[in-house]
């Protein structure tokens, strides 16, 4: 119960800086929530956690009741009579504390088991979020593309008016239409790239592929960056996933040394005998009750001496694999910081080249006006606008798609 309010209190935490830093994410976090709720590996991941801790029940046993029947087909002689047959019974009881210790092993292995769905489901918010954001930016590149296309027919219909009173050949116009040929390819490109985004998208919210998605009209970049900590990254899922492993080993060795202790049991055996014919004295016939204790100790114990020598190797593994993710895990975010810095220095050179660039535009539709237009100018300008807005989307992208790989690591 604990380990599941404070993952709620994490999905809470990590919905409420989304919803911060794009303003407009009701819709996004309404989607993560159903991909939580309905993606396939989270589901396979909280079997897993209820499968092993269902082995609780299971390792909180004794071992079998031993019964035995045995029959005398040549039967024994004695004072009081032949034997006939023989019944016992025996039950072995593992030392003091072996279940406990069976039951705390158990127990850290679904510990384990846990930090896989915590570290599962961060990584499905994640993945979800950065689907989206590919989906806005194609969305947004389309979008651009159609306005260019539209401007484009605009200034052709301009060149078509100059080339009757002679100000332009039929050059220019041939030009400009070639133009929109090429933006309208790569807007049916992208088209088609959407189409497998959404794919990709609908299969992590496991639901079907032709759902159609719609994001977000437009997204800016904040003014701010929400502060970073690097000590939180000590924290993050899959690193205590590593001490839960080195606990579990701890465990493990506990067990081991329970089970390197004697077993002791105890049992009844009964034998019945016959009465001895024409004969009679007080135990006659008289039946054979025999209470046994027997003690079960593992003389012969290299098998638990290299186990415990294997959990030692193991432990040791375990920190080199920590440190390992965790360097791995510090260039990660390291690499997510500085993209999403380089992401805002693009953004704000893209958003002064286009301003540049309308107005150049200005320029040259005032020049139309007195009739000096050079159409190749047009074209030349509408190039670098049309850049300026593909690389403007992309910074935004990025700062985004950044941004989400940081609140998987810090968050």
């Amino acid at each position: 119960m604990k380990h599941i309010k404070s993952h709620i209190k994490s999905v809470i935490f990590l919905c409420f800086l989304i919803f911060v830093l794009k303003g407009n994410a009701q819709q996004l976090d309404v989607l993560i929530n159903e991909a939580l709720n309905n993606n396939p590996e989270i589901q396979k991941f909280e079997l897993q956690y209820k499968r092993v801790s269902e082995k609780v029940n299971e390792v909180n046993t004794v071992p079998n009741t031993e019964f035995g029947v045995g029959y005398f087909v040549s039967e024994p002689e004695t004072r009081t009579g032949a034997q006939r047959f023989k019944v016992s019974a025996k039950q072995m009881l593992p030392w003091f504390g072996n279940i406990s210790a069976r039951e705390n092993y158990v127990s850290s292995l679904a510990d384990v088991k846990y930090e896989d769905i915590v570290i599962a489901k961060r990584k499905l918010m994640s993945s979800v979020s950065q689907s989206y954001y590919r989906l806005y930016a194609n969305k947004a590149k389309q979008k651009v593309l159609t306005e260019n296309i539209n401007l484009l027919e605009t200034y052709e219909t301009m060149a078509l008016t100059s080339v009757e009173v002679g100000k332009a050949s039929a050059v220019d116009v041939l030009r400009l239409q070639m133009r929109q040929n090429e933006m309208q390819q790569l807007k049916e490109v992208l088209q088609q790239q959407f189409l497998a985004e959404q794919t990709n998208f609908n299969n992590l919210l496991n639901r079907n592929n032709d759902v159609t998605v719609n994001v977000i009209d437009s997204l800016m970049i904040p003014s701010e960056d929400f502060d970073i900590t690097f000590e939180k990254l000590a924290l993050h899922p899959e690193l205590l996933k590593y001490d839960k492993l080195y606990q579990s080993i701890e465990q493990s060795e506990l067990l081991n040394q329970k089970e390197s202790s004697p077993m002791i049991g105890f049992g009844l055996d009964y034998i019945n005998v016959s009465k001895r014919p024409n004969m009679d004295f007080t135990d006659n016939g008289k039946d054979i009750v025999m209470p046994m204790v027997s003690v079960s100790i593992p003389i012969f114990n290299k098998k638990y001496k290299s186990q415990t020598k294997q959990n030692e190797l193991q432990q040791q593994e375990i920190t080199a694999q920590k440190q390992e993710r965790l360097n791995a895990l510090e260039t990660l975010l390291d690499k997510a910081i500085n993209e999403r810095i380089s992401a805002r220095i693009s953004y704000a050179t893209q958003t002064k080249n286009l301003q540049q660039a309308k107005d150049a535009e200005d320029i040259l539709i005032k020049s139309y006006e007195t009739g000096t237009i050079d159409f190749n100018d047009v074209l030349d300008i509408q190039e670098l606008q049309l850049k300026f807005q593909i690389n403007q989307i992309e910074s935004i992208k990025t700062y985004y798609v950044q941004s989400t790989i940081i609140n998987y690591l810090i968050q």
